[in-house]
């Protein structure tokens, strides 16, 4: 996941790099931006089915193999359309790997600490940020762009490697009626879990109700896909309609390109503190809550920032803007990471998060359109209200339809379990 995160930022330093050395031009960086969504968006939806029929360890293996060989490959292109379709199978690994990385995990944890461990691997994946920045520019204005695919290429081939010992998941095994695999492979679990301390009670099984796709078009699962897809349609266009612009909008508010980078380096800092509280937050009060109360302070902190003016008053728009940031990034750690996988039960779940990520990773091919337009007749004010706009229905859709995960065993959270 951490590689996930690397390799979703790493197009800003080698596109500026490939346009400067004339390797590419405009119109094919941006060709190469729109086919990684495109393929993020493909993956997230053909991972979900694989994973649900053929297992979570087969499919999180093949996806990280495709997305190591296409990195490794993009890094000996000879040409940018070459490039361009290394990137676009990188993407497809990219989307699956959201899918099946955050529900594998999720059906393994505890409940009573299911928000803490998912939300520290949405941390892990947003260190990809800052990691990539620095890195990037340590080795590109040397060594060119190149290295920077090598790195994301070996790094995700040696994980591949050493995740080759991961055991299919027990709930998986058991809704594919495999329960002597399931019994045997969770006894092999207690046995080692026994040496560290006291096992808890078993959960009350709940009723074993068979389900298919179709599940996901009838009640009370359409109310959670419809949730789930809002909800990422949302943080997407928050990340990559506004995250991803700010040294832009900095920018245009009179800024130096080296003030610019600066605000947008401290800010990059305050997206980790936000994924650290979603952890926090998670368990302690709660997914709803806290995914409605992050809202409130986006919105809330979204209407100041876009009444400041970054020449004129900077320590209030980074002060404002690093709360900003926190809000929108404890919401990532949540929404990502958390509550969406925990929406569906075993049966459909990855194809059920697979649909969500699909429709989310959607929004971020338009987007950027929408943001650019809005930019330009409305300024940042039109950014930031069609950013309060999405957060608003959000909270509406989580309150309303959403369920509380929080402490609950995922075969509690079943429909059929009421």
């Amino acid at each position: 996941m951490f590689f996930d995160g690397y390799d979703l930022y790493v197009a800003s330093g080698v596109l500026a790099a490939t346009i400067q050395t004339k390797f590419s031009t405009l119109p094919q960086n941006l060709q190469f931006v729109s086919l990684t969504f495109l393929g993020m968006t493909l993956g997230s939806l053909i991972t979900g089915f694989v994973g649900d029929r053929f297992g979570r360890r087969f499919t999180y293996q093949i996806n990280l193999l495709i997305f190591g060989v296409a990195s490794l490959a993009a890094a000996f292109a000879q040409d940018m359309p070459q490039l361009i379709v290394c990137r676009f199978v990188q993407g497809l690994g990219l989307g699956a790997e959201i899918v099946v990385g955050y529900s594998t995990l999720t059906e393994f944890v505890p409940p009573a600490s299911r928000g803490r461990w998912l939300s520290f691997l949405a941390f892990l994946t947003v260190c990809g940020f800052p990691v990539t920045a620095i890195l990037g520019y340590l080795i590109i204005p040397s060594f060119g762009w190149r290295p920077m695919f090598v790195i994301a290429g070996v790094g995700s081939l040696i994980v591949w490697y050493l995740r080759k010992n991961l055991p299919e998941s027990p709930r998986w095994l058991e809704a594919q009626g495999r329960d002597a695999e399931a019994e045997a492979l969770l006894q092999a679990i207690e046995k080692e879990a026994a040496g560290t301390g006291t096992l808890p009670a078993p959960a009350h099984a709940a009723p074993v109700v068979q389900l298919t796709a179709a599940s996901m078009l009838r009640p009370p699962i359409l109310q959670r896909l419809l949730v789930g897809s809002w909800v990422l349609i949302t943080i997407n266009t928050l990340i990559f309609g506004f995250v991803i612009f700010l040294p832009q909008f900095f920018l245009r508010q009179g800024l130096t390109i080296a003030n610019s980078l600066a605000y947008t380096v401290v800010l990059a800092g305050a997206s980790l503190v936000g994924c650290a509280l979603g952890a926090v937050l998670s368990d302690s009060i709660g997914r709803r809550w806290s995914i409605i109360g992050a809202s409130l302070l986006t919105i809330v902190t979204g209407w100041f920032y876009a009444h400041a003016n970054a020449a004129s008053d900077p320590a209030i728009v980074l002060g404002v803007g690093a709360v900003l940031i926190v809000a929108i990034y404890i919401q990532t750690a949540i929404l990502f990471g958390v509550y969406t996988p925990e929406l569906f039960p075993t049966e459909i779940r990855l194809r059920a998060n697979g649909i969500c990520n699909t429709l989310g990773r959607g929004a971020t091919v338009i987007s950027p359109f929408v943001v650019g337009f809005l930019m330009v007749n409305y300024g940042l004010p039109g950014v930031i209200w069609l950013m309060i706009g999405l957060v608003a229905v959000q909270i509406v859709a989580v309150y309303a339809w959403g369920v509380e995960p929080a402490g609950r065993p995922l075969e509690g959270l079943d429909p059929e379990a009421g």
